[in-house]
């Protein structure tokens, strides 16, 4: 027999054991709940708040350990749309994503580019593990097009490679309906948006922003993910191509050469256009 509760009646006793979570009959207080009761499927599926969130299907590791600690599941999500912002396309994409990409082309993936900015630079993608006859180019140059050709490829749902398009322009609604669609699809999906966009609201359950450092290092903030909020960047060591193998130890710091260059000199030398400066200033005392 159900019992009725009237909400107008501040008094009742079976609305205050609702709230209060108290017997009407005094028979003892609640115990606090205990995990351990619940079946080993539900308790896993138990998620707080302040935890780094554990995925509910596939992850493809980033590449770079300090990253994937940070991410849910330890990787780039498969099943989701992950939004990539950056403050200029093609800026940091690649030097991100390549150790990731590098790896599902190695398992005989393909790369699936749709309406990137600039052409693919072959050369330059091969250095870093992936291969020409790995990617898929595919032209789409109006907003509309790019936006219709990555949900048509999200859809079909490849096995094995990776879908990366570039929408600066794409709504709320429209980056919605790419993760419903992206909810069925076994492969990474990644979008490139502008860095204003990250004061839109969107429905991508991992939103990363990326930006270039000073010493060759990626600059990387988790604006949204499932878990508790990073305060900074994370700084991932990323040098371009194969670079560090004909780099010397001072090119590998450029920061310290910048530093030196900017400190000030006591020593002027005679004849100099400082010292000839000076002198000016003197004679006009």
């Amino acid at each position: 027999m159900f019992h009725t509760v009237y909400a107008k009646d501040p008094m009742s006793a079976a609305l205050q054991w609702i709230v209060n979570a108290e017997s009407p009959h005094g028979i003892g207080a609640s115990q606090p709940f205990d995990e351990g009761q619940l079946p080993n499927s539900v308790s896993r599926s138990i998620w707080r708040g302040t935890e780094v969130g554990q995925p509910g299907h596939a992850v493809v590791s980033s590449g770079f350990s300090e990253l994937d600690s940070q991410l849910p599941g330890g990787g780039w999500p498969c099943n989701a749309i992950t939004e990539l912002l950056q403050p200029q396309p093609t800026l940091c994409e690649w030097r991100l994503l390549s150790p990731a990409l590098a790896g599902l082309v190695a398992s005989g993936g393909q790369i699936l580019l749709v309406g990137p900015p600039k052409r693919p630079h072959a050369p330059g993608l091969l250095k870093l593990g992936i291969a020409e006859k790995n990617l898929v180019w595919i032209a789409a140059d109006t907003p509309a097009e790019r936006l219709w050709t990555a949900e048509q490829l999200v859809k079909a749902n490849p096995r094995g490679g990776a879908i990366l398009a570039w929408l600066p322009q794409a709504r709320a609604e429209q980056l919605r309906r790419l993760q419903v669609h992206a909810q069925s699809c076994d492969c990474p999906v990644f979008l490139f948006r502008p860095e204003a966009a990250q004061l839109d609201a969107s429905p991508a359950p991992l939103r990363v922003l990326a930006s270039l450092g000073t010493d060759w290092q990626l600059n990387v903030q988790i604006l949204k993910r499932k878990g508790a909020l990073i305060d900074g960047s994370i700084a991932l060591t990323s040098i371009p191509g194969t670079l560090a193998s004909v780099f010397t130890p001072r090119l590998m710091r450029p920061s310290q050469l910048i530093t030196k260059s900017m400190e000030p000199s006591n020593v002027s030398t005679l004849g100099s256009a400082t010292h000839r400066r000076r002198l000016r200033q003197l004679a006009a005392h």
